[in-house]
């Protein structure tokens, strides 16, 4: 059964939560809600942001395209972060895409406030830079991982980074795009999911996985996960 969509609030996500009340009060009149469908674009390649997101229930993909077009997932990124931050880094665009995985909810701030509110400093600054810390981190835990882990471990990774970024234990997602994701082909994606399911750790029917027995799929994943967690959870004051 698909997991039914409530109406979210800003505050939902926990970066805008980490705002100060006074910076909040400023950008709720101009914080634009919007709600996403999978496989919707928020910027492609090259492209300056026109906003910065905010995901309440929404998971982002940023996905680099090789020339012979091999897609491959660098980041997610869901309630516990923002989308755009070329528009505060200062480079104005990158080489990456960013492409809705999950749908659902957020908001979205026109970049020109983005750039005012940023200019002011105070904590709007310095969370958004401890953000893309440790967004940067785990760009590069994804590339270890890619390179040395299993798919086995790479998917369990997967899913707990992602049930870390949205409501529930079920996520949309065909095998198919997973496999693209991933950078693996789908028969492996196929066999390792199989064998969760046969081992009673998650469920898959009609393009959802269900996580049934998370403990179990924690057993199984890889270094990586902890790694990028205990970082976002130094970073953005959680731990």
């Amino acid at each position: 059964m698909a997991r039914v969509s409530l109406p979210s609030r800003p505050h939902d996500n926990r970066l805008f939560a980490a705002f100060s009340p006074a910076e909040a009060d400023r950008l709720l009149p101009v914080l634009q809600p919007v709600t996403w469908a999978i496989r919707d674009v928020l910027y492609t390649p090259h492209e300056a942001p026109e906003y910065l997101y905010f995901p309440t229930t929404a998971m982002v993909s940023l996905i680099h395209t090789l020339s012979d077009g091999v897609t491959a997932e660098m980041g997610v990124v869901g309630r516990e972060g923002v989308v755009g931050v070329a528009l505060f880094m200062g480079g104005s665009s990158t080489v990456s895409e960013a492409l809705v995985q999950i749908a659902g909810q957020g908001f979205r701030l026109p970049a020109v406030y983005v750039g005012s509110e940023f200019r002011r400093g105070g904590v709007f600054q310095a969370v958004l830079l401890r953000y893309a810390q440790a967004l940067l981190t785990q760009i590069g835990q994804t590339a270890v991982c890619n390179m040395r882990h299993t798919i086995t471990q790479r998917l369990c990774r997967w899913l707990l980074l992602t049930l870390d970024r949205v409501p529930g234990d079920e996520v949309r997602m065909t095998q198919e795009f997973l496999a693209q994701m991933l950078a693996v082909r789908r028969p492996s994606v196929t066999a390792v999911a199989r064998r969760l399911q046969t081992a009673g750790l998650i469920r898959c029917y009609r393009g959802y996985i269900t996580v049934v027995d998370r403990p179990g799929v924690e057993a199984q994943v890889c270094e990586c996960y902890a790694t990028v967690e205990k970082e976002f959870a130094r970073l953005l004051g959680e731990a």
